[in-house]
């Protein structure tokens, strides 16, 4: 059975449609939702047979916790055991927003929402039909990324449809999101709080915030031994079907490296994708060229990635590669998942030149 599908938007809720899938949601099913990031699927986060569910429709390993999302930020007290003074303060300036804050969680917060961990990840979203939906499902609702597990998060209701529309009860469109890449993870069970994911909330804006905040040294590491603390941390993510490499150097030698490729794929027959941006798609002489936005407006680049990621599995290119993106403010989010998608490919045309 297809998922039920109802559009609308924060200045036209669908107050019914609402109402019904919280009911959904409390009695153990399945619902996905837009928020300011991505789509998320929705489930009940004191539920341990809705979490199961959860993973089971994303074929998602039962050891990468979920995101427990709240509405009220006094039901933070209910999930938690202790709040650290740095997790209030970012709470007040950043919730609700694209911010993840992991803590010790309560009883009340069954071990397969967190993975098997004594931690909770809580966040607060910002979208308004999210924070109607949460209300209306008890206050509690895990989830993750409305995606099958690996491919590129869902933006638009219709990723969501491709991926999940005969595993779950219904799905409210809500159109693009805003932010287009997951939230800022920060653990506050350490003594100095790391950041476990990167996000439109930057290292240096933390800081700015709480002062000492370190970035976790796995985060670019991929290690099956570890057990991750925050979603996405210990698998590959956001894959297009192709295989991704990422060209990294000299924009000039960049290009130039990526032109070759290309061309070396039509005399075989074949087709790549390139991911350019709006300073240099015209440069590609070959290939799929798909412009991922401005570096002059770097949330453009991130609003768009896995949009185009989706976009080249309809392409039947034989592989794809992208330009790096170290932009100032989203650099360290875009290039987490970019590096991610690629399984850590990178490609350095300095070295290749040589």
């Amino acid at each position: 059975m297809r998922a039920e599908i109802v559009s609308m938007d924060a200045e036209h809720l669908d107050k019914e449609a609402i109402k019904k899938a919280g009911e959904i949601l409390k009695n153990g099913g399945l619902v996905a939702f837009p928020t300011e990031t991505v789509y998320g699927l929705g489930g009940n986060a004191l539920d341990p047979k809705a979490s199961m569910k959860i993973y089971a429709a994303k074929g998602r390993p039962s050891d990468n916790p979920l995101i427990v999302h709240i509405a009220d930020i006094e039901k933070l007290k209910e999930v938690t055991t202790e709040i650290p003074e740095g997790a209030r303060i970012l709470a007040e300036k950043y919730w609700p927003g694209p911010l993840t804050m992991i803590l010790p969680k309560a009883d009340i917060v069954p071990k397969e929402t967190t993975g098997g961990l004594d931690s909770v990840a809580v966040r607060f979203p910002s979208d308004v039909i999210a924070q109607e939906l949460i209300k209306a499902a008890g206050g509690f609702v895990a989830a993750p990324s409305a995606n099958t597990s690996g491919r590129p998060s869902p933006t638009m209701a219709e990723h969501v449809e491709e991926d999940l529309g005969d595993a779950i009860d219904m799905i409210l469109d809500g159109g693009q999101v805003g932010i287009g890449l997951e939230s800022t993870i920060v653990d506050f069970t350490e003594k100095i709080p790391v950041v476990l994911r990167p996000g439109y909330i930057s290292l240096e804006m933390l800081q700015e915030t709480l002062g000492e905040v370190k970035m976790d040294k796995g985060l670019l590491i991929t290690d099956s031994s570890v057990r991750p603390k925050a979603p996405g941390m210990k698998y590959r993510h956001y894959a297009p079907e192709a295989d991704l490499s990422i060209v990294e150097g000299e924009t000039e030698k960049v290009i130039a490296y990526i032109n070759s490729r290309a061309s070396e794929a039509e005399e075989q027959g074949k087709t790549v994708g390139i991911i350019a941006t709006d300073e240099t798609a015209d440069l590609y002489k070959a290939g799929v060229v798909r412009s991922i936005g401005s570096r002059a407006e770097e949330e453009t680049i991130a609003h768009h990635l896995y949009e185009v990621l989706r976009d080249f599995d309809g392409d039947g290119v034989s592989a794809i590669f992208s330009e790096a993106f170290y932009t100032p403010k989203m650099g360290q989010a875009i290039m987490n998942r970019l590096l991610k998608a690629a399984g850590h490919k990178i490609i350095k045309v300095q070295e290749e030149q040589k």
